[in-house]
């Protein structure tokens, strides 16, 4: 057995458990990472494809108020770049097709620009209320926690179409189906993301720029700076723990003597590990049940990207085909085009049992359809990623909390268990699910070892981070009608109450096939 004695072993080499390892290391303390897979990375993984160049399968955007992810970048010495916006968007639900440019997607129902308008001012007045580093505590912690995210845009949205854009929304966001996402659960997500827009925009919100060469060059930078102290093909398997220190063991044989341990594992898998003392039992019921999200990503790959010149951006929501939103690729500089797409929740799900060329064929018809293009029915390549084979993930991008999880067993996502401490990007309380969570929570634990070690105090474990200096956040624009337009509700009750019969009448109509068609 190999012995290796250290203040300090963390588990799991992604970006969280990196983050973590760093700053120990910089504060004068020894580390051990053990990584269970060959690479460092978790779940930001870049092939480095023969034909088509580098290549992000996993976690890729980094946008204004990601801070942390800014900082890192810049110490590493890499380089952005912007997603290309540019040109016309497709929206494409509920069998109607509409392209726009900007941010507002051309609706059909002019009602239903009042919905959505109503819908997003909503969503981000109750996410306010509630406090990201304790959703338990929000005022209504126990109503919303007890009701899905189907539930309340049934009961706020009075048409088909903008249901349908926030299902879209929700399945992008959180790899999941809204009825299985807790609305306590997802206000906080919102909350911790600077608003409904922050996380949903292209330009300046949460999907603004990428990683020139690809985002696991953060963990490789890291790793590289931390050399032998990251074992890789090393999967944990028990850690021992008593009042004078822990004991880690590997599959590989390693045995690690230390003060404290970090977890860095997605929740879920904690639970491969075996614990002595055993987990406490509201932590060990935490972990079985937070699933992670379906998701496969993929990466289509055209000779140019030729849509540009048919006026199209690339990018595309839609509720049918296998892809609710797909997104230009293409490398800057680059000729040879590329459309990435997201094959998520049940639709992940379905078409896993399908093979990879058929997926691809399935991928390249939807793009002819939504684009209207036969052109996208011709690709010179094709990558893609299924996280849910991925034994050391189980899912991306994080976990999907179901209602009652939070209020029930919501305290013990980062409470330590003893020399224990755990990080993650979904113990986060800014940008959870994100590689900015990731280095918040990894930051954050590492804090709590240097508590316990009594270099610094209780009051600096949760720390901000400095705006960017070199990517600020502007403020998102709001139009009159989005700050202040009436809801549908106050409309309609407005007509009735008028007497304007007439205009009521135009109203329903207007909503009939929305409701009950």
């Amino acid at each position: 057995m190999d012995g290796i004695r250290v203040d300090v072993a963390v588990i799991g080499g992604g970006i969280s458990g990196l983050s973590a390892a760093c700053l120990l290391k910089k504060s004068g303390l020894s580390v051990a990472v053990l990584e269970a897979r060959d690479r460092v990375g978790g779940r930001s993984y870049t092939v480095k494809d023969p034909n088509h160049g580098w290549v992000d399968v996993g976690a890729a955007y980094v946008g204004p108020t990601q801070n942390r992810v800014y900082r890192l970048i810049k110490e590493l010495g890499l380089q952005v770049y912007n997603v290309n916006e540019e040109k016309r968007t497709i929206l494409y639900t509920n069998g109607s097709w509409s392209a726009f440019k900007g941010r507002i997607p051309t609706l059909k129902n002019p009602i239903s620009y009042l919905d959505q308008y109503n819908a997003m001012r909503i969503i981000d007045k109750m996410a306010k209320q509630v406090p990201v580093e304790a959703p338990w505590k929000a005022a209504k912690a126990k109503e919303w926690d007890s009701m899905t995210v189907q539930e309340f845009i049934d009961s706020m949205c009075w048409t088909r179409e903008v249901r349908g854009i926030l299902k879209i929304f929700i399945n992008s966001i959180f790899t999941s189906e809204d009825h299985q996402l807790s609305l306590l659960y997802f206000l906080q997500y919102i909350h911790g993301g600077h608003g409904f827009n922050r996380i949903s925009l292209i330009t300046n919100g949460a999907q603004e720029k990428k990683i020139v060469g690809g985002t696991q060059q953060l963990s490789e930078g890291m790793s590289d700076w931390l050399g032998a102290d990251v074992h890789l093909n090393s999967p944990v398997t028990s850690v021992t723990q008593d009042r004078a220190g822990a004991i880690v063991q590997t599959v590989d044989g390693k045995v690690v003597k230390c003060k404290y341990v970090i977890s860095a594992m997605p929740l879920p898998l904690i639970s491969r590990v075996r614990f002595t003392p055993p987990l406490p039992g509201l932590k060990a019921q935490l972990i079985q049940r937070v699933p992670m999200g379906s998701i496969i990503k993929t990466n289509m790959f055209y000779s140019t990207p030729f849509w540009r010149e048919l006026d199209l951006s690339g990018m595309a929501s839609s509720d049918t085909g296998p892809s609710a939103a797909c997104f230009d690729d293409t490398k800057p500089g680059g000729s040879q085009g590329s459309i990435m797409a997201f094959i998520l929740a049940d639709k992940c799900r379905s078409l896993s049992q399908l093979t990879k060329e058929e997926r691809k064929q399935k991928l390249c018809q939807q793009f002819a359809e939504i684009f209207k293009s036969k052109k996208f029915l011709e690709p010179v390549g094709y990558v893609e990623k299924n996280w849910m084979e991925d034994e050391y993930s189980g899912g991306c991008y994080s976990v999907a909390l179901p209602p009652g999880v939070l209020t029930e067993y919501g305290r013990e996502i980062r409470k330590p268990y003893h020399r224990v401490y755990f990080a993650g990007t979904e113990t986060a309380t800014e940008w959870m699910g994100y590689m900015e969570g990731a280095i918040q929570a990894g930051e954050r634990a590492a804090r709590e070892v240097l508590f316990a070690e009594g270099k610094i105090k209780e009051s600096e474990i949760m720390q901000d981070e400095p705006e960017s200096k070199d990517y600020p956040a502007s403020p998102i624009a709001t139009s009159w009608m989005q700050a202040n337009s009436p809801s549908v509700t106050t409309v309609v009750a407005g007509a009735v109450l008028s007497g304007g019969v007439a205009l009521g009448a135009v109203i329903l109509q207007l909503l009939d096939t929305d409701i009950f068609g």
